[in-house]
Order: structure tokens, then sequence, then C-alpha cells
């Protein structure tokens, strides 16, 4: 099963969608998708808050998840996060490998 995690990072003067601007800019995005183990590494605004991107994490497993957490590019992201003022809530999901979402939401 793999792991789906919802960051919310919430700044003030549009800093967070600065910070997605930045992560995406430097390279850390591309870096953090080839990882083994990445399924998704996606940014998201809401329609409503301009103050809050929500990135969505998708990791094939923990194993995998907890290497990247060891991997140096957590220290560019602190920087990036601590130099935008950012703070975080955080969710993590279970996700169910369906290979037919379709039918799986029909029943």
């Amino acid at each position: 099963m793999s792991l789906v995690i919802n960051i919310y990072y919430q700044g003030e003067n549009k800093s967070a969608r600065e910070f997605a601007e930045e992560m995406i800019s430097s390279g850390i995005v591309d870096r953090i998708r080839k990882e083994e183990g990445n399924l998704k590494y996606e940014y998201f605004f809401p329609m409503n808050d301009d103050e809050t991107v929500l990135l969505i994490d998708k990791w094939k497993d923990k194993a995998s998840l907890d290497m990247h957490h060891k991997s140096s590019m957590m220290n560019e992201i602190m920087k990036l996060r601590e130099k935008y003022d950012l703070h975080m809530k955080v969710e993590q999901f279970t996700g169910l490998d369906i290979d037919d979402s379709e039918e799986f939401i029909r029943k």
C-alpha cells in the first residue's frame, strides 16, 4: 500500500506560493520526483485561500518515504520553509492501490 501525504504550507503575502515556485525553479522538485519510490509530488493552490499551498506527496511505501526524509534535500526544503516563514499542517493516508478506480467508485 502506498502512502499519501498532504502538506498544507501556510504563510503571508503569498509566501507559500513563492516557496512552491522556488522549490520547482531550484530543481528540488524534479530531484524528489526521481527518488526511488516517489509516485507523486504536486502542488495545488486552493481557490479560496491565497496564503496556502497544498503539496500532495505519494510514496510507494514507508521505506521509500523514510529514505526521502534522510536525504540531503530535506535540509534544502527546511531552509526554504524558514526563508518564507511557513507553517505546516500534515495529513497522512494509506493509499488504496486500485487498478480500476471507476469501478471502485461505482461500488
